[in-house]
């Protein structure tokens, strides 16, 4: 492609000559992007498709200019304009950067962004020779995080940081609402109108466009089917498309449950070899996730079930058949969201009574927290089976507290050796995220 065309495209996508709409600041993720780049690492941005990986490049590279960086210092390429052609190539990202040193002429070291770089077969080999010729800052983002940290591994060991990209926590979602809770006091103020929000973010989940469009469900369902499309189907080469829809639909239907290859094979009758490598490629797109049983052995880990939780509530409720009882399902898939947001080490316990705690949280060799959601106590069999499973864990781990995650209840009980705290989710959701509000009398 001739260089002036491929200028002309970039164009669009840059701040050269036109100011382009950065949307809401997601003040955390620019932070860590810009710490990266001064520790001298390429920084690394994968997460779902949709969940915001594009805008925080794009806000960080407003804040660069914003405190002085000459516009023609920076560089981004989105890898899905269509207008690139069919045949991305790592010779057409040369040209790319060939056409960007000659029309803008750079001084000193550029900033170059590379959106959904997985496109390009062998980008790794370019940022590498960029970073080892320290002739750029450099970041990258996809949609894929087996792709991304399998090339990475390779290509730039220890010369990358890798940053985690999900849908907005329920802080940034209300943020996005603009409502911003900076004390206890407009916590309680505002108590209602959070009340009410968190219903919105349960029923359509919290990717940003999304949070902010009037067509949520449509839109919701588009993600979804392009993630399936075009980061699963394509991406791997899947021809048994049926199968893979089917397997997807089984587990957003399943959501905050335990599941087996076994079970699935009878249920959907596909092989478990299959169920296996499509589980897999569902994973690596940052649809599901798949949380193990904790145990002291691999070989036990690997043959309990599993526990599956989606990227987002609001794109289980856009698929999946809707029950009454689903608060309690789609609350625990939050919390689970949250905790892997924080970069938690997450399991859930169960011991040879089947009594259960939907997570036990690692640091190290040692569980720290154990946590259970409870959406309704009202039912005194439900409030009491739960208690008794999550004491079990306490007594196993030797903790003193364990924390019961509610729609509405809160307070604390002593139990034997210790004590239950119950909180309601909202509290936990804006106290755990920085721990800066105090919520807990």
């Amino acid at each position: 492609m001739e260089k002036a065309k491929l200028i002309e495209i970039l164009s669009e996508w840059n701040f050269w000559e036109k100011e382009i709409n950065t949307g809401v600041e997601r003040k955390k993720y620019v932070e860590k992007v810009n710490n990266v780049l001064k520790s001298g690492q390429v920084a690394t941005i994968i997460g779902a498709r949709r969940s915001g990986k594009s805008t925080i490049m794009k806000q960080y590279l407003h804040e660069l200019i914003k405190n002085g960086v000459n516009k023609k210092n920076t560089l981004f390429v989105n890898f899905e304009d269509p207008r690139f052609g069919a045949e991305l190539s790592l010779e057409l990202l040369q040209q790319i950067f060939d056409a960007y040193i000659e029309f803008l002429e750079p001084e000193g070291k550029p900033y170059i962004f590379l959106d959904e770089v997985q496109h390009i077969k062998g980008w790794e080999k370019f940022v590498r020779s960029l970073h080892e010729r320290d002739v750029a800052y450099l970041i990258v983002s996809g949609s894929s995080s087996r792709l991304l940290s399998e090339e990475f591994g390779t290509a730039l060991t220890g010369r990358h940081i890798t940053i985690q990209v999900f849908p907005l926590s329920f802080p940034e979602f209300l943020k996005f609402k603009g409502v911003e809770i900076k004390t206890k006091l407009e916590a309680v103020s505002k108590r209602h109108a959070i009340r009410r929000l968190l219903r919105e973010y349960m029923e359509f989940g919290a990717f940003p466009k999304v949070v902010l469009s009037e067509e949520k469900s449509a839109m919701l369902r588009d993600y979804y089917d392009d993630i399936l499309s075009k980061d699963v189907i394509v991406k791997h080469g899947i021809k048994a498309h049926d199968k893979l829809i089917a397997l997807s639909k089984f587990y957003i239907t399943n959501v905050s449950s335990p599941v087996t290859f076994n079970s699935i094979k009878g249920f959907l009758d596909i092989p478990i070899s299959t169920i296996e490598r499509f589980s897999y490629f569902l994973s690596y797109s940052y649809l599901f996730f798949f949380v193990k049983k904790h145990a002291y052995s691999l070989k036990e880990q690997e043959k309990n079930p599993r526990k599956v939780y989606c990227i987002d509530s609001g794109l289980r409720n856009a698929i999946s058949f809707r029950f009454s009882e689903d608060a309690g399902k789609i609350a625990e898939n939050i919390v689970f969201l949250e905790l892997t947001r924080q970069g938690e080490e997450i399991y859930y316990w169960k011991d040879g009574r089947q009594r259960e705690t939907d997570f036990v949280i690692k640091k190290g060799l040692k569980i720290v927290e154990v946590i259970q959601v409870c959406w309704n106590l009202d039912d005194a069999k439900t409030k009491k089976r739960e208690i008794e499973g999550m004491m079990e864990a306490m007594r196993e781990f030797d903790l003193k507290e364990g924390l019961v995650i509610t729609e509405d209840f809160e307070g604390e009980e002593a139990v034997e050796g210790g004590r239950v705290i119950y909180m309601p989710l909202w509290k936990w959701l804006m106290g755990r995220e920085g721990k800066q509000i105090p919520f807990i009398n």
